[in-house]
């Protein structure tokens, strides 16, 4: 293993379109990494600018003397501001635990007796511009021990979220974190470590996890985490939605499987056997961790309607078009989505379109509305399959939920339809050996057998699909598949692979059941199903969700999409295969182009062998051009496309273009990294304690059929 020394360099920094400069001394030595330290922002975070990515193949750049003079670049400076150079050195004897479980409130184990330390309050500030969301997430931590610590949280994020910012806060230092080629990001980090100096390892484990790693807290000190990530917000059957995550749940892992999600009781690490655990409160525990949440809506329309199902709010109407929403300090126990919903008038927001420009080219973001001509036409007959999970996350509420909304679609079936019903844990079983006709006296049989589940068991979600698809498909039917699940699973790539190679001619709608559910499986279930997503929370009335769903599928889906841009000349854009088009459920298209003028774009289809075509005005001057978060959203799912394409067919060349794309536009990924050093001094004692975590599970959820216990 290479070590490093930290060395440091002052000396004035300089700025160009807004990013920071690296100049490179004549004399530079390979295998030099760069840590840059901004200190006097705490108060000015506006001021912060940031590393260059690097670029995959070059060498690490470093600062010399008179590396400025050589330019020769008529620049001027912004500010002196410290840089830290990573130098190879000898190991010492210094040394902390390398061992990474867990989530959520921390709890140290020291002298052998297991201590709270609190992660202290968890503070989120976001807001919406049509629909492009930005949010800053502070996370608190202190060590409240006589001896330092390393602390490490694993969080949840949206799947969706272009993550671009971490900046770590120790006293009145500020770290800002830089992107980094994973495996990079993690050597600087244990050595850093080793060697006695305050650092910071924001990683990846899925989409929707990542694990914060924070070495060297020294006792008394208190330690603020930044993370700032983009998001485009969900559009369902009129109302735009913003969801928070704040727990990740307890994942089921396959047997023999180790790169799973390990879900275990406090203080219990390594009982799941998992490379990556979740440590959680017992139900007679409670951390001491609460959150805050205020989110600002610019709807550019009237706002018409707004609601939290999920949480105590309060809201302000600041004007028509714009509001403020923060969480009641009653309701700040982070065990569940925070979810808020608003519906604006005529339905869309103003502009479908946002661009942006910048020095990389045009960047769009394009949301395409169903055409109202679908409500009119019918479906044909259905074979309606519905697949319950009734594993042991399901237990209580959850599986309640998900038998009322069986229990309504089986009552909207029509004559000619036909059902099924499968239920799985550990294994996977069905009501008849062949879909039933929906006549009264079978959908009653139904009825009974729907009644008779109940919950146990691990979720082998795998036996869930191949009963599902595997079984010959009545070509006089349109074939859907409705899975009902909280999604709560490890091998979230063995499912969607199986989906994509069997699949066939059916179609796969998702229903995520619960307060804190997998939102990264059940989106890309519905995905690779060419179907959509729900989600019903455990307080919610199950039939509205059963009867949209059946609203959506009672008209055919726009399907063949194509479109033509007009005058622009349009290039990458993601998903790189259109989705087919349901009633109620806009897609975003999000790519590059070029070309200043106004056009149309025509989007072209058919639905039930009906030709339909969609025009869209694109005028650049109307569309709102500051969006500058949207190089970052067009990275972040040119990434999730790349990662698609590693579960169908996997490519020794698809890593290493999503590393290129991370760097790039410093994201994260599951191949980057971000990592911050304080070298300004070494911390006193030779040993620290590494920090397990745990945190509540999730509202509704049963802790002792989920969570593993010795």
């Amino acid at each position: 293993m290479t070590h490093f020394k930290f060395l440091r360099a002052s000396l004035p920094i300089l700025a160009s379109r807004n990013r920071l400069k690296l100049l490179l001394s004549g004399g530079a030595v390979a295998g030099l990494f760069l840590l840059l330290l901004l200190q006097g922002c705490a108060k000015a975070p506006c001021s912060l600018t940031g590393l260059p990515a690097s670029r995959p193949g070059m060498a690490p750049s470093f600062l010399g003397g008179d590396g400025l003079a050589r330019c020769g670049v008529p620049l001027p400076p912004v500010g002196t501001e410290e840089i830290w150079v990573v130098a190879r050195g000898d190991r010492s004897e210094t040394d902390i635990s390398d061992k990474t479980p867990g989530s959520g409130a921390l709890m140290a184990k020291i002298e052998h007796k297991e201590v709270p330390m609190p992660l202290k309050h968890t503070d989120v500030h976001a807001s919406v511009s049509g629909y492009l969301g930005s949010v800053e997430v502070i996370q608190q931590f202190h060590n409240p021990y006589s001896s330092k610590i390393e602390a490490v949280y694993v969080f949840p994020l949206p799947h969706n979220a272009a993550v671009n910012e971490f900046i770590m806060t120790i006293g009145d230092r500020r770290i800002r974190g830089i992107i980094r080629e994973r495996a990079e990001a993690e050597q600087i980090y244990q050595e850093a470590k080793r060697q006695g100096y305050v650092a910071a390892l924001l990683t990846e484990e899925r989409p929707n996890i990542f694990t914060q790693s924070v070495a060297n807290i020294e006792p008394g000190k208190e330690i603020d985490v930044t993370i700032k990530y983009f998001q485009t917000l969900d559009y369902v059957d009129g109302w735009y939605e913003f969801v928070f995550p704040m727990v990740v749940g307890p994942r089921f892992n396959p047997p023999g499987s180790t790169n799973g999600i390990g879900a275990v009781a406090r203080g219990q690490r390594g009982v799941s056997r998992q490379n990556r655990e979740v440590e959680y409160l017992r139900p007679d525990e409670r951390s001491p961790h609460d959150i805050s949440l205020k989110l600002e809506v610019e709807a550019g329309v009237p706002i018409e309607q707004s609601e939290c199902r999920t949480h105590q709010v309060i809201s302000e109407a600041v004007s028509p078009s714009r509001m403020a929403v923060s969480l009641n300090p009653v309701d700040n126990l982070p065990n569940k989505d925070f979810v808020f919903r608003y519906r604006v008038a005529g339905d869309r927001i103003k502009s479908a379109l946002v661009t942006h420009r910048d020095e990389r080219g045009g960047f769009f973001s394009l949301m395409l509305y169903p055409p109202q001509e679908m409500k009119e036409l019918r479906r044909q007959p259905l074979e309606l399959v519905f697949v319950l999970d009734c594993s042991g996350s399901m237990f209580g509420r959850p599986l309640e939920q998900a038998k009322a909304a069986i229990e309504r679609g089986l009552g909207l079936l029509q004559p000619g339809d036909s059902f099924q019903l499968i239920t799985f844990s550990i294994t996977a079983s069905q009501l008849g050996a062949a879909p039933l006709e929906a006549t009264p006296e079978n959908v009653q049989r139904g009825l009974r057998y729907l009644r008779g589940v109940r919950s146990e068991g691990g979720t082998m979600m795998i036996e869930g699909i191949k009963a599902a698809l595997d079984f010959p498909h009545d070509p006089r039917r349109l074939r859907f598949v409705c899975f009902l699940t909280d999604g709560y699973i490890g091998n979230e790539i063995e499912i969607l692979g199986a989906i994509h190679q069997r699949l066939g001619a059916s179609r796969i709608f998702s229903f995520g059941i619960g307060s804190s559910v997998n939102r990264y499986l059940l989106d890309h279930m519905a995905k690779e199903g060419r179907g959509a997503v729900a989600y019903l929370g455990l307080k919610e009335n199950a039939a509205p969700i059963m009867e949209a769903f059946f609203q959506r599928i009672s008209h055919p889906a726009m399907t063949e999409v194509a479109v033509d841009w007009g005058g622009w000349h349009v290039t990458e854009v993601f998903p790189r295969e259109l989705p087919d088009l349901f009633v109620g459920r806009p897609v975003i298209l999000t790519g590059r182009f070029a070309g200043g003028q106004d056009t149309t774009i025509r989007v072209n289809g058919n639905a039930a062998g009906r030709p339909l075509q969609v025009l869209i005005p694109a005028t650049l001057r109307d569309a709102r051009a500051t969006h500058s978060a949207l190089p970052g959203v067009w990275a972040r799912m040119k990434i999730a496309d790349l990662s698609q394409q590693l579960v169908h067919a996997p490519d020794p060349g698809l890593p290493e273009a999503i590393k290129k794309v991370a760097l790039d536009y410093s994201l994260m990924s599951a191949f980057t990294a971000f990592v911050a050093v304080d070298s300004s001094r070494q911390t006193e004692g030779a040993k620290g304690t590494t920090v397990p975590v745990a945190v509540p599970v999730p509202e509704g959820v049963n802790y002792d059929t989920t969570v593993e216990e010795k």
